[in-house]
């Protein structure tokens, strides 16, 4: 009796960790990333960004999350879209990107913190009679805005080759 009643708990726990691991598999994304830099002035900054995998319907990706350096100071983190960078209200932020060289970001932008609480909005200013990307840049006392020359390209994903070493056919019973 106790032999079975230990098959039959374990096959429920095996049944729940099968069900949890099915659906966390379930959540996981797909996700992009992305070389980016940029420069202008006394500014240089790069890093990686992540966004979805998908574009939407005007060639857009979504940005999820960006690592990297400004001035060699650590960027902190991503402002979420829809927000605005302290100093720079009442522009909100839409976090997108895309493939090409000029105007990769919206005139929404993209923004982020650095380490030391320096705040920035980078964006595509297609509202000048010659459209750049521009830096907002702001702290508690200062507020800049300067045009940088921005680029962005996705991390091409290596292809796994699986090929027998010189001199062995891969098969095992030679």
């Amino acid at each position: 009796m106790q032999g079975w009643l230990r098959f039959i708990l374990f096959s429920v726990v095996f049944a729940a960790l099968f069900v949890a691991g099915a659906l966390s598999m379930q959540s996981v994304r797909a996700e992009k990333i992305w070389n980016w830099r940029y420069t202008g002035g006394n500014i240089a900054a790069s890093g990686t960004i992540t966004t979805s995998e998908t574009m939407d319907s005007e060639g857009f990706y979504q940005i999820s999350s960006i690592t990297g350096h400004r001035n060699g100071e650590p960027i902190a983190r991503l402002y979420p879209s829809g927000s605005a960078i302290p100093g720079n209200e009442p522009y909100v932020l839409d976090n997108l990107i895309r493939i090409g060289r000029s105007g990769q970001i919206t005139m929404y932008g993209l923004g982020f913190s650095t380490a030391s609480g320096n705040h920035v909005n980078l964006f595509f200013a297609d509202f000048l009679a010659t459209p750049v990307t521009m830096e907002v840049f702001t702290t508690s006392s200062t507020y800049r805005e300067v045009p940088v020359t921005f680029l962005a390209t996705p991390v091409s994903e290596p292809e796994i080759n699986v090929e027998s070493s010189a001199g062995q056919s891969g098969n095992k019973d030679e």
